[in-house]
Parts: C-alpha cells; structure tokens; sequence
C-alpha cells in the first residue's frame, strides 16, 4: 500500500530541501569564485554569474606543480598513517576500559576525562613534543599529538557496550581466547560503523591540519597541503603589498583564496560519501536502547 502524504511530509521535506540548498551556496559560490577573474571581484563583487571566467588562480597554486603534488602527498601519508595507527589505540582503549575485569577502568576513565577540562598549556607541550622527545623537524611531530582524543575513546566505549554482549566475549575467554584475540577476531569485525566515525573525524583532523606543522615543521619539503597553502598566502599578501611579482604573475588575490580553499577540501570531500552511512550509524549508536 503506497503511504498517504501528508502536510507535514510536504512541510518536512520543503524544510529539509531548503536547508540543504541554503548550505550548498556558499560551497557553491567558494567554487564559482574560484573560477572568477580577480579584478571582476574586486569590481563587482562575488557573484554566481560572473561576467568574466579565469582560471588563473589555479594556475598560480600549481605553477610549481612539484611542490603542491608533494604537499599533498606529504598530507596522504600524514593522514593514512596518523588515521590508521590513531583507530587502533582509540579502539584498543574503547575495549580496555569496557573489560569489567580491569579493575582500574574507572580511574583510566576519570583521566581520559581530566584531560578534557585541563590542558598543560602550549608552552609545555611544545618542550615536551620538540625538546624531550626529539621530534623537531619529524613528521612524527604532527602524527603522535592527534592519535587519539577522550571524545573518540567514549564513542568507541559506547559502541563496544551497547553493541556486543559481555556475554559473547565471557565465552570466547572460557574457549581459552586471549583478549587480543577476541579483540581482533571479534570486537573489530562488529565494529565497523565507530571505525568508519572515528576514522572520519581524525582523518579530517590530519588532512586539515595546519597548526602542529607550522610549530615543529621548518623544512618546505614536509610541509603539508594546508600549510603549504597557508605559506603560499602569506607570502602572497607580502608580495601584493610591497608590489611585487613572482615568475611575472600577477597575484589573483581574492580569488586564490577560494581556490585554495577547493584545492585543500576538495578531496576530503569526495572522500566522505563512502563512509556516510557508517557514520550516521556509529554516531547514533546507544541512542536508543531496547
């Protein structure tokens, strides 16, 4: 039997349409801008329908096309790394602190979450990551600080609790299976919506990372796509204002900005399709409990 609309399925979906438009334009007008002849935008301003077409910001991003494919690079590898050893020790914690038979769950737990409400501050983190540890100039630098946070560790807690049974993992330890194997052969299997979550939100933090790099990176070959891009600004804005030229290119100014800015979202974005559903689920997941 087909479904009666009703006023409030119209209303709903109107809503819901709108909205989503009202967040596509900007999206949308980054990218027509991007595509918009500098002097039409200092002239006239941003417009959906420019009335004069120009590539040249993208021309100026990847004139020293070595550099941006190696800045990308440098931020996959950042991003696989940091993403990929980042779910394991968030996953590895989400399990320990569920074991019951951990007697000191809770005194772990009351830590992860100290760490929220206090911080040690800039300056002793920065001794600690470039001075004690010896990590200046190390990509290792950017990829150990942002492994894992207390958030992610309760999103992988409240998965393992609402999701699999104790009573599972009791059998499998009266079978003789070490918590290293019921964790391997059981606990990652079934959490596949928190790893898609969680690998989403480090992932975006490694891939928009700009910050730790610009405190322990000095040399421009480890730089990676947001900083690089953030380097290539400033240096635009120096230029610009001394009046200067590079290589004889006029600077596009306000349009390189929003190239920048497609240049550096554009494939986190295509990225992100692929583990939606995931993510909604692994999100949601101990929201309602039967």
């Amino acid at each position: 039997m087909k479904k009666k609309i009703t006023a409030i399925d119209v209303f709903s979906y109107g809503f819901i349409s709108a909205l989503t438009l009202v967040s596509l334009l900007p999206m949308l007008m980054i990218v027509v801008a991007s595509f918009t002849d500098n002097n039409t935008i200092l002239r006239e301003g941003y417009s959906f329908f420019p009335k004069q077409w120009s590539a040249h910001a993208y021309l100026y991003i990847f004139a020293s096309g070595g550099d941006v494919v190696r800045s990308y690079g440098v931020t996959v590898l950042i991003t696989a790394v940091g993403s990929g050893a980042g779910l394991f020790v968030t996953a590895l914690a989400g399990y320990v602190l569920n074991c019951k038979k951990f007697k000191y769950r809770n005194k772990f737990s009351f830590f992860f979450y100290f760490t929220t409400l206090f911080s040690g501050g800039l300056v002793p983190f920065y001794i600690m990551v470039a001075t004690v540890l010896g990590l200046k100039d190390s990509l290792l630098a950017v990829i150990l600080p942002g492994l894992t946070s207390p958030f992610l560790i309760i999103i992988m807690r409240s998965f393992i609790t609402t999701t699999i049974p104790d009573s599972l993992m009791e059998s499998m330890r009266m079978d003789g299976a070490t918590d290293f194997t019921i964790f391997g052969r059981l606990v990652l299997p079934l959490m596949k919506p928190a790893l898609a979550t969680v690998g989403l939100f480090l992932a975006l933090n490694y891939w928009n990372g700009w910050y730790l790099p610009m405190l322990f990176l000095n040399r421009p070959r480890d730089f990676p796509i947001q900083y690089y891009l953030h380097t290539m600004m400033s240096v635009q804005r120096m230029a610009a204002t001394s009046g200067a030229a590079v290589q004889g290119m006029q600077f596009p100014g306000e349009s390189i900005k929003m190239a920048m800015a497609v240049a550096a979202t554009a494939p986190i974005l295509f990225a992100y399709p692929f583990v939606q559903r995931y993510f909604v689920e692994g999100l949601t997941v101990g929201a309602v409990k039967e």
